[in-house]
């Protein structure tokens, strides 16, 4: 414990955000690291609880009093050390994880949590600045090999892991470029693509042999998920080829509108929009990119998905933004003692809703209305929340202008007929079936067939998502060796 009255002492400090008039101007990351002096500080307000809930608030169980009291001592290569022996990608999780575990941090109970999530992006910066994070070789190789489906945060963590001890390792991605959702669902704002290309070069040097432009099984012609795949592999083919085959995809089956007006041009789901920009942003040439410039935006949907939407539509130059959400508007501070340690259902502000934005809450859609084969407005109406039901408001029906409808209401499942193509069971909601247990974890009923990640779990967050993809590391190397050394 670095400083035993720091938390009676200092006052939780955030980072600092680049002014909007700027940053509006570009699509680089705006946020301004915590200096090492501020560092101190805020990690000198852990108060090393003797049950530190934090702990298993975050879900890849970051030592988080441990790395707090290296940074306050000022030895932040050992700092590093801690961090990196629970998660493979910090400089991910310290920029876009939402951090369950300030929610489960005991200073939250009554006063303002430590700030975990910017201690844990200063500890990242600083190992990548002062070259501390290394390629990791195996020492020994085992002659087994792995094929990896998916080079998401799910994927890349359980390549990675299978690779340190030795396993031929390939990871299989549809798209052209490495990440997944991290680089063509997150904005460049939110995550500047050079973190996740200097971990794939880092993982590499390590064995890990990525093949992009690659789809395995099959597809449906008629879906709107990216696919930028130029050749195809069977599932038979792959399980012909490798000892053990891991789906670590993402669920990027986006949740529809049904309503009048869906067709309408105008119309598309955010993981059409969002991609795109991403795609401009790393100097490709897109083709009729969904922009909106001078145009009047409505988001449906209240999450991050939605919030993206919001902070791209802003830096494209639109007119207006409204972001809606079916729920009513939460309260501005949770009853602590009553959610604590728990994750808090409270208003929350990201920094793009700060850049212009006006967000309706406990409203829904009715109608898209076009023009020519456009939309041009929408109709919407007040509901209210009664006995767990859904109640429209009598004579609250309103009509919207709207030239861009963006649909961010989340994802249901993975692509099903990847899944199909294996054979592999799913589940209600439509994942792949298969159990985190100790023994047997992760496997599917499939013959040497295991699922982690948003394939598994469905929409989830991206910590979520290392957490599956070790924990399936694990249970690969195990089902591969008869025993495995890797952590769970």
């Amino acid at each position: 414990m670095g400083k035993i009255t720091g938390f009676m002492e200092y006052p939780r400090q955030e980072e600092a955000y680049r002014p909007v008039a700027e940053r509006v101007k570009e699509y680089r990351e705006f946020v301004v690291t915590l200096d090492d002096g501020k560092a101190k500080i805020q990690a000198a307000r852990c108060m090393d609880c003797g049950t530190p809930f934090c702990n298993n608030g975050c879900p890849v169980n970051n030592i988080i009093p441990d790395f707090n009291d290296l940074v306050y001592q000022g030895d932040w290569k050992n700092a590093a050390a801690v961090l990196h022996s629970t998660n493979n990608f910090p400089e991910f999780t310290g920029r876009i994880c939402p951090a369950p575990c300030e929610a489960a941090c005991t200073l939250n109970v009554n006063d303002d949590a430590v700030g975990i999530k910017s201690i844990e992006h200063a500890i990242s910066d600083k190992a990548w600045s002062n070259g501390w994070v290394k390629p990791q070789i195996a020492k020994h190789r085992t002659g087994k090999s792995v094929a990896v489906v998916g080079s998401g945060p799910a994927g890349l963590a359980a390549a990675q892991q299978l690779a340190r001890v030795g396993h031929d390792v390939t990871v299989f991605e549809k798209n052209d470029r490495v990440g997944g959702l991290l680089r063509y669902g997150i904005p460049d704002f939110k995550l500047e693509k050079s973190h996740i290309d200097r971990r794939v070069e880092q993982m590499q040097a390590e064995g890990v042999v990525f093949r992009t432009g690659v789809l395995i099984g099959a597809f449906p012609k008629d879906s709107k998920v990216t696919n930028l795949a130029k050749e195809t592999i069977s599932a038979e083919q792959l399980q012909q080829d490798f000892d053990a085959v891991l789906l670590a995809g993402g669920a990027e089956q986006s949740r529809d509108l049904p309503v009048p007006g869906r067709d309408l041009k105008g119309v598309h789901f955010a993981m059409e929009f969002l991609p795109q920009q991403n795609k401009v942003n790393a100097g490709d040439k897109v083709k009729d990119q969904l922009r909106a410039d001078g145009k009047h935006v409505i988001v449906i949907g209240g999450g991050d998905t939605g919030s993206d939407c919001v902070g791209t539509s802003n830096r494209h130059g639109a007119k207006s933004v409204t972001q809606f959400e079916l729920l009513p508007e939460p309260p501005i501070e949770e009853n602590r003692p009553m959610t604590w340690p728990y994750w808090p259902i409270k208003l929350r502000t990201s920094s793009s809703h700060e850049e212009g934005c006006d967000r309706e809450f406990a409203i829904s859609t009715k109608e898209l209305l076009g023009e020519k084969g456009r939309v041009k407005s929408l109709k919407t109406v007040r509901v209210e929340w009664k006995d767990g039901k859904m109640v429209e408001v009598p004579g609250s029906e309103q009509v919207l202008p709207a030239d861009l409808v963006l649909l961010a209401m989340g994802f249901v499942s993975p692509v099903a007929s990847v899944l199909d193509a294996f054979g592999v069971e799913k589940d209600a909601r439509g994942n792949a079936r298969a159990t985190t247990d100790f023994d047997g974890g992760y496997a599917t009923g499939v013959a040497k067939v295991f699922a982690a990640g948003d394939m598994r779990r469905g929409q989830s967050l991206v910590v979520w998502a290392i957490r599956e993809g070790r924990q399936a590391a694990r249970a690969v190397d195990e089902f591969l060796m008869g025993f495995s050394d890797l952590p769970r």
